[in-house]
Protein backbone atom coordinates (compact mmCIF):
# COMPACT_ATOMS: atom_id res chain seq x y z
CA UNK A 1 0.00 0.00 0.00
CA UNK A 2 1.12 3.11 -1.01
CA UNK A 3 1.93 6.15 1.36
CA UNK A 4 -1.58 7.68 -0.25
CA UNK A 5 -3.38 4.79 -0.66
CA UNK A 6 -2.61 4.73 3.56
CA UNK A 7 -3.98 8.19 4.11
CA UNK A 8 -6.98 7.42 1.76
CA UNK A 9 -7.86 4.45 3.82
CA UNK A 10 -7.33 6.13 7.35
CA UNK A 11 -9.38 8.71 6.18
CA UNK A 12 -12.24 6.72 5.01
CA UNK A 13 -12.23 4.62 8.11
CA UNK A 14 -12.62 8.16 10.15
CA UNK A 15 -15.35 8.67 8.04
CA UNK A 16 -17.60 5.67 8.16
CA UNK A 17 -20.60 6.02 10.13
CA UNK A 18 -20.99 4.36 13.62
CA UNK A 19 -23.32 1.58 13.88
CA UNK A 20 -26.77 2.34 15.14
CA UNK A 21 -25.89 6.23 14.53
CA UNK A 22 -29.36 6.92 12.09
CA UNK A 23 -32.40 7.82 14.64
CA UNK A 24 -35.95 6.98 13.27
CA UNK A 25 -37.69 9.88 12.07
CA UNK A 26 -34.75 12.25 12.43
CA UNK A 27 -34.45 13.97 9.17
CA UNK A 28 -30.47 14.51 8.64
CA UNK A 29 -28.53 17.18 7.80
CA UNK A 30 -27.77 17.19 3.73
CA UNK A 31 -23.94 17.22 3.16
CA UNK A 32 -23.06 18.70 -0.36
CA UNK A 33 -19.73 18.74 -1.64
CA UNK A 34 -18.77 20.37 -5.31
CA UNK A 35 -15.62 18.64 -6.25
CA UNK A 36 -14.00 21.24 -8.89
CA UNK A 37 -11.19 21.46 -10.74
CA UNK A 38 -8.94 23.72 -8.46
CA UNK A 39 -11.46 23.80 -5.29
CA UNK A 40 -13.53 21.59 -3.60
CA UNK A 41 -16.30 22.81 -0.92
CA UNK A 42 -18.35 21.30 1.23
CA UNK A 43 -21.77 22.29 2.99
CA UNK A 44 -24.32 21.54 5.76
CA UNK A 45 -27.75 21.90 4.44
CA UNK A 46 -30.58 22.36 7.26
CA UNK A 47 -33.88 21.18 5.81
CA UNK A 48 -34.91 24.10 4.97
CA UNK A 49 -31.88 25.05 3.13
CA UNK A 50 -29.84 27.12 5.53
CA UNK A 51 -26.09 26.53 5.59
CA UNK A 52 -25.30 25.25 9.01
CA UNK A 53 -21.45 24.68 8.16
CA UNK A 54 -19.02 25.25 5.12
CA UNK A 55 -15.32 24.68 4.09
CA UNK A 56 -13.44 25.10 0.95
CA UNK A 57 -9.94 23.55 0.31
CA UNK A 58 -7.69 23.15 -3.32
CA UNK A 59 -8.54 20.03 -4.84
CA UNK A 60 -5.49 17.65 -5.32
CA UNK A 61 -3.88 18.08 -8.71
CA UNK A 62 -4.24 15.08 -10.96
CA UNK A 63 -4.34 12.43 -7.91
CA UNK A 64 -7.26 10.13 -7.71
CA UNK A 65 -5.70 8.52 -3.69
CA UNK A 66 -5.49 12.21 -2.63
CA UNK A 67 -8.91 13.58 -3.68
CA UNK A 68 -10.70 10.28 -2.34
CA UNK A 69 -8.80 11.47 1.24
CA UNK A 70 -9.54 14.60 0.82
CA UNK A 71 -13.81 14.28 -0.18
CA UNK A 72 -13.44 11.29 2.92
CA UNK A 73 -12.19 14.02 5.58
CA UNK A 74 -15.25 16.53 4.55
CA UNK A 75 -17.72 14.05 5.24
CA UNK A 76 -15.57 12.94 8.80
CA UNK A 77 -16.20 16.90 9.38
CA UNK A 78 -19.25 17.41 7.97
CA UNK A 79 -20.45 14.32 10.23
CA UNK A 80 -18.69 15.61 13.28
CA UNK A 81 -20.32 19.54 12.24
CA UNK A 82 -23.92 17.34 12.25
CA UNK A 83 -23.43 15.75 15.47
CA UNK A 84 -24.60 12.74 13.79
CA UNK A 85 -25.56 11.43 10.00
CA UNK A 86 -25.51 13.05 7.05
CA UNK A 87 -27.25 12.40 3.31
CA UNK A 88 -24.26 12.98 0.81
CA UNK A 89 -24.23 14.32 -2.77
CA UNK A 90 -21.54 15.17 -4.53
CA UNK A 91 -21.22 17.47 -7.49
CA UNK A 92 -18.52 16.05 -10.28
CA UNK A 93 -16.90 17.66 -13.49
CA UNK A 94 -18.09 14.61 -15.25
CA UNK A 95 -20.91 11.88 -15.47
CA UNK A 96 -20.89 8.66 -13.94
CA UNK A 97 -21.54 6.03 -16.86
CA UNK A 98 -23.92 3.37 -17.26
CA UNK A 99 -21.11 0.55 -15.96
CA UNK A 100 -20.46 3.05 -12.65
CA UNK A 101 -17.29 4.98 -14.26
CA UNK A 102 -16.91 8.26 -14.56
CA UNK A 103 -16.72 10.09 -17.93
CA UNK A 104 -16.26 12.76 -19.51
CA UNK A 105 -14.51 14.50 -17.12
CA UNK A 106 -11.94 17.77 -17.49
CA UNK A 107 -10.61 16.73 -14.22
CA UNK A 108 -8.62 13.91 -15.78
CA UNK A 109 -8.02 12.10 -12.98
CA UNK A 110 -11.31 10.79 -12.43
CA UNK A 111 -12.38 9.52 -15.72
CA UNK A 112 -12.13 5.90 -15.80
CA UNK A 113 -12.59 5.44 -12.35
CA UNK A 114 -15.59 4.46 -10.12
CA UNK A 115 -16.26 7.60 -8.26
CA UNK A 116 -19.45 6.84 -6.85
CA UNK A 117 -18.95 2.99 -5.55
CA UNK A 118 -15.43 3.80 -3.90
CA UNK A 119 -17.24 6.84 -2.06
CA UNK A 120 -20.24 4.35 -0.97
CA UNK A 121 -17.69 1.69 0.02
CA UNK A 122 -15.75 4.07 1.97
CA UNK A 123 -18.42 6.12 3.56
CA UNK A 124 -20.99 2.67 4.31
CA UNK A 125 -24.15 4.35 3.02
CA UNK A 126 -25.38 5.43 -0.59
CA UNK A 127 -24.21 8.97 -2.26
CA UNK A 128 -25.58 10.99 -4.98
CA UNK A 129 -22.99 11.59 -7.77
CA UNK A 130 -24.20 14.14 -10.30
CA UNK A 131 -22.68 16.42 -13.04
CA UNK A 132 -22.11 20.35 -11.75
CA UNK A 133 -24.39 21.48 -14.18
CA UNK A 134 -27.05 19.32 -12.86
CA UNK A 135 -26.71 20.53 -9.46
CA UNK A 136 -26.90 23.81 -10.85
CA UNK A 137 -30.10 22.51 -11.92
CA UNK A 138 -31.80 21.44 -9.13
CA UNK A 139 -30.13 24.28 -6.63
CA UNK A 140 -32.23 26.93 -9.04
CA UNK A 141 -35.16 24.66 -9.48
CA UNK A 142 -35.88 24.21 -5.84
CA UNK A 143 -35.04 27.27 -4.42
CA UNK A 144 -33.47 29.37 -6.82
CA UNK A 145 -34.37 31.89 -9.96
CA UNK A 146 -36.29 28.48 -11.45
CA UNK A 147 -38.47 28.07 -7.89
CA UNK A 148 -42.32 27.51 -8.64
CA UNK A 149 -41.71 27.09 -12.84
CA UNK A 150 -42.27 23.45 -14.94
CA UNK A 151 -38.76 23.26 -16.76
CA UNK A 152 -35.18 25.07 -15.76
CA UNK A 153 -32.31 24.79 -18.17
CA UNK A 154 -29.38 25.89 -16.02
CA UNK A 155 -26.44 26.94 -17.99
CA UNK A 156 -22.46 26.94 -16.87
CA UNK A 157 -20.68 30.03 -18.59
CA UNK A 158 -17.22 29.57 -16.62
CA UNK A 159 -13.78 27.92 -17.60
CA UNK A 160 -16.48 25.34 -19.52
CA UNK A 161 -19.57 25.41 -20.89
CA UNK A 162 -22.39 22.52 -19.65
CA UNK A 163 -26.05 22.78 -18.43
CA UNK A 164 -28.06 20.90 -16.48
CA UNK A 165 -31.90 20.06 -16.84
CA UNK A 166 -34.83 20.15 -14.11
CA UNK A 167 -38.23 19.26 -14.85
CA UNK A 168 -40.53 19.78 -12.32
CA UNK A 169 -38.21 19.97 -9.40
CA UNK A 170 -36.40 16.64 -10.53
CA UNK A 171 -33.13 16.94 -12.99
CA UNK A 172 -33.24 15.32 -16.45
CA UNK A 173 -29.85 12.83 -17.02
CA UNK A 174 -30.99 10.76 -19.93
CA UNK A 175 -29.90 7.13 -20.57
CA UNK A 176 -26.99 7.99 -21.71
CA UNK A 177 -26.28 10.24 -18.76
CA UNK A 178 -25.51 13.54 -21.12
CA UNK A 179 -28.71 15.41 -20.91
CA UNK A 180 -27.52 19.22 -21.12
CA UNK A 181 -24.53 18.47 -22.44
CA UNK A 182 -24.61 22.13 -24.30
CA UNK A 183 -21.35 23.20 -24.37
CA UNK A 184 -20.49 20.45 -27.13
CA UNK A 185 -22.87 20.97 -29.32
CA UNK A 186 -22.11 23.26 -32.50
CA UNK A 187 -22.47 26.71 -32.32
CA UNK A 188 -25.91 26.99 -33.97
CA UNK A 189 -26.34 29.37 -37.09
CA UNK A 190 -22.99 29.79 -37.21
CA UNK A 191 -21.39 32.72 -39.35
CA UNK A 192 -18.13 31.16 -41.21
CA UNK A 193 -16.56 34.35 -41.56
CA UNK A 194 -16.90 35.44 -37.88
CA UNK A 195 -17.21 31.91 -35.79
CA UNK A 196 -13.98 30.26 -35.76
CA UNK A 197 -14.03 26.27 -35.54
CA UNK A 198 -11.05 26.44 -32.71
CA UNK A 199 -10.65 22.52 -31.17
CA UNK A 200 -12.35 21.19 -28.06
CA UNK A 201 -11.44 19.00 -25.94
CA UNK A 202 -14.12 16.21 -26.52
CA UNK A 203 -12.49 15.78 -29.64
CA UNK A 204 -14.04 17.82 -31.97
CA UNK A 205 -14.12 21.23 -33.31
CA UNK A 206 -16.86 24.47 -33.18
CA UNK A 207 -18.46 23.21 -30.03
CA UNK A 208 -20.46 26.24 -28.53
CA UNK A 209 -17.65 25.75 -24.81
CA UNK A 210 -14.90 26.86 -27.32
CA UNK A 211 -16.56 30.37 -27.78
CA UNK A 212 -18.41 31.37 -24.99
CA UNK A 213 -16.35 29.75 -21.73
CA UNK A 214 -14.49 32.48 -19.83
CA UNK A 215 -11.17 31.16 -22.13
CA UNK A 216 -13.37 31.58 -25.21
CA UNK A 217 -14.22 34.65 -24.99
CA UNK A 218 -10.29 35.97 -24.02
CA UNK A 219 -8.98 34.20 -26.85
CA UNK A 220 -11.87 35.92 -29.44
CA UNK A 221 -10.60 38.82 -28.30
CA UNK A 222 -7.33 38.48 -28.90
CA UNK A 223 -8.03 36.81 -32.29
CA UNK A 224 -9.83 39.76 -33.51
CA UNK A 225 -7.44 42.65 -31.91
CA UNK A 226 -3.92 41.05 -31.67
CA UNK A 227 -2.10 41.37 -35.35
CA UNK A 228 0.92 39.58 -36.44
CA UNK A 229 -0.40 36.19 -37.05
CA UNK A 230 0.86 33.15 -35.21
CA UNK A 231 3.78 35.26 -33.85
CA UNK A 232 1.61 38.13 -32.46
CA UNK A 233 -0.57 36.26 -30.88
CA UNK A 234 1.98 34.24 -28.83
CA UNK A 235 3.45 36.94 -27.99
CA UNK A 236 0.51 39.13 -26.34
CA UNK A 237 -0.82 37.54 -23.75
CA UNK A 238 -4.74 37.55 -23.62
CA UNK A 239 -6.44 39.83 -21.57
CA UNK A 240 -9.10 37.58 -19.26
CA UNK A 241 -12.61 37.71 -19.25
CA UNK A 242 -12.93 40.43 -16.24
CA UNK A 243 -10.18 42.51 -17.92
CA UNK A 244 -12.46 42.79 -21.20
CA UNK A 245 -15.48 43.81 -19.18
CA UNK A 246 -13.83 45.92 -17.11
CA UNK A 247 -11.87 47.55 -20.20
CA UNK A 248 -15.55 47.92 -22.10
CA UNK A 249 -17.31 49.79 -19.18
CA UNK A 250 -14.37 52.31 -19.54
CA UNK A 251 -15.79 52.69 -23.28
CA UNK A 252 -13.42 50.43 -24.72
CA UNK A 253 -14.30 49.73 -28.19
CA UNK A 254 -12.42 46.88 -28.95
CA UNK A 255 -13.75 45.20 -25.58
CA UNK A 256 -17.13 46.49 -26.40
CA UNK A 257 -17.19 44.53 -29.72
CA UNK A 258 -15.82 41.26 -27.79
CA UNK A 259 -18.59 41.21 -25.15
CA UNK A 260 -21.76 42.08 -28.22
CA UNK A 261 -19.98 39.18 -30.36
CA UNK A 262 -20.39 36.82 -27.23
CA UNK A 263 -23.69 37.95 -26.66
CA UNK A 264 -24.82 37.49 -29.80
CA UNK A 265 -23.49 33.74 -29.89
CA UNK A 266 -24.92 33.40 -26.77
CA UNK A 267 -28.04 34.61 -27.92
CA UNK A 268 -28.26 31.67 -30.88
CA UNK A 269 -27.00 29.30 -28.74
CA UNK A 270 -29.93 29.98 -26.20
CA UNK A 271 -32.17 30.30 -29.07
CA UNK A 272 -31.31 26.38 -30.08
CA UNK A 273 -32.33 25.79 -26.49
CA UNK A 274 -35.62 27.43 -26.53
CA UNK A 275 -37.01 25.89 -30.21
CA UNK A 276 -35.51 22.58 -28.48
CA UNK A 277 -36.77 22.64 -24.89
CA UNK A 278 -38.99 25.61 -24.56
CA UNK A 279 -38.24 26.19 -20.61
CA UNK A 280 -39.48 28.34 -18.79
CA UNK A 281 -36.57 30.01 -17.13
CA UNK A 282 -32.85 29.73 -18.05
CA UNK A 283 -30.61 30.42 -15.68
CA UNK A 284 -26.69 31.08 -15.91
CA UNK A 285 -23.99 30.30 -13.80
CA UNK A 286 -20.09 30.22 -13.56
CA UNK A 287 -17.69 33.45 -13.85
CA UNK A 288 -19.31 34.29 -16.80
CA UNK A 289 -22.68 34.91 -15.53
CA UNK A 290 -21.96 38.13 -13.47
CA UNK A 291 -21.81 40.13 -16.78
CA UNK A 292 -25.01 41.79 -16.23
CA UNK A 293 -25.30 42.89 -19.78
CA UNK A 294 -26.35 39.76 -21.22
CA UNK A 295 -29.59 39.33 -19.20
CA UNK A 296 -30.89 42.52 -21.49
CA UNK A 297 -28.93 42.16 -24.59
CA UNK A 298 -29.31 38.53 -25.07
CA UNK A 299 -33.31 37.98 -24.50
CA UNK A 300 -33.53 41.36 -27.12
CA UNK A 301 -31.31 39.08 -29.70
CA UNK A 302 -32.50 36.08 -29.40
CA UNK A 303 -36.12 36.25 -30.99
CA UNK A 304 -34.46 36.61 -34.01
CA UNK A 305 -33.63 32.99 -34.21
CA UNK A 306 -36.58 31.35 -31.77
CA UNK A 307 -39.04 29.85 -34.36
CA UNK A 308 -42.21 31.64 -34.68
CA UNK A 309 -43.54 32.04 -38.42
CA UNK A 310 -46.97 33.72 -38.98
CA UNK A 311 -46.84 35.68 -35.46
CA UNK A 312 -44.47 37.41 -33.86
CA UNK A 313 -44.94 37.34 -30.55
CA UNK A 314 -42.04 38.03 -27.74
CA UNK A 315 -40.22 35.13 -26.31
CA UNK A 316 -41.93 34.38 -22.94
CA UNK A 317 -38.40 32.48 -21.31
CA UNK A 318 -37.27 34.45 -18.68
CA UNK A 319 -33.03 34.39 -18.57
CA UNK A 320 -31.96 34.64 -14.86
CA UNK A 321 -28.91 34.78 -12.82
CA UNK A 322 -28.52 32.13 -10.51
CA UNK A 323 -29.70 33.45 -7.04
CA UNK A 324 -26.93 30.95 -5.14
CA UNK A 325 -24.09 32.33 -7.27
CA UNK A 326 -20.96 30.03 -6.48
CA UNK A 327 -22.93 28.20 -3.85
CA UNK A 328 -25.37 26.87 -6.07
CA UNK A 329 -23.64 23.93 -7.51
CA UNK A 330 -22.73 22.75 -3.80
CA UNK A 331 -26.44 23.27 -2.83
CA UNK A 332 -27.77 21.22 -5.76
CA UNK A 333 -25.26 18.48 -4.37
CA UNK A 334 -26.60 18.35 -1.15
CA UNK A 335 -30.72 18.55 -2.27
CA UNK A 336 -29.56 15.59 -4.27
CA UNK A 337 -28.12 13.40 -1.62
CA UNK A 338 -31.37 14.19 0.57
CA UNK A 339 -33.53 13.38 -2.53
CA UNK A 340 -30.84 9.70 -2.68
CA UNK A 341 -31.85 9.53 0.91
CA UNK A 342 -34.95 9.69 0.93
CA UNK A 343 -35.72 7.17 -2.12
CA UNK A 344 -33.84 4.69 0.14
CA UNK A 345 -36.39 5.39 3.28
CA UNK A 346 -38.81 4.90 0.76
CA UNK A 347 -37.95 1.39 -0.65
CA UNK A 348 -37.34 0.05 2.64
CA UNK A 349 -40.67 1.27 4.44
Amino acid sequence: MTGADADAAAAAAAAAPTPGAARAGHASPMLGIDLGGTKTEAVLLADDGRVTWRERLPTPSGDYDATLAMLAGFVQRGRAAAGGPVSIGIGTPGTVAADGRMKNCNSQCLNGRTLQRDLEAAFGQPVAVANDANCLALSEATDGAGAGHGVVFAAILGTGVGAGIAVHGRVLTGPNGVAGEWGHNPMPWRDPAADPEWPCFCGHRGCIETLLSGPGLARDHQAVNVKGGAAGLAAAPPLTGEAIVAAAARGDAACLATLERHATRLARALAGVINLLDPDVIVLGGGLSRMAHLYERVPALWGAWVVSRGVREPVRTRLAPSVHGDNSGVRGAAWLGRDLARRGAHRRA
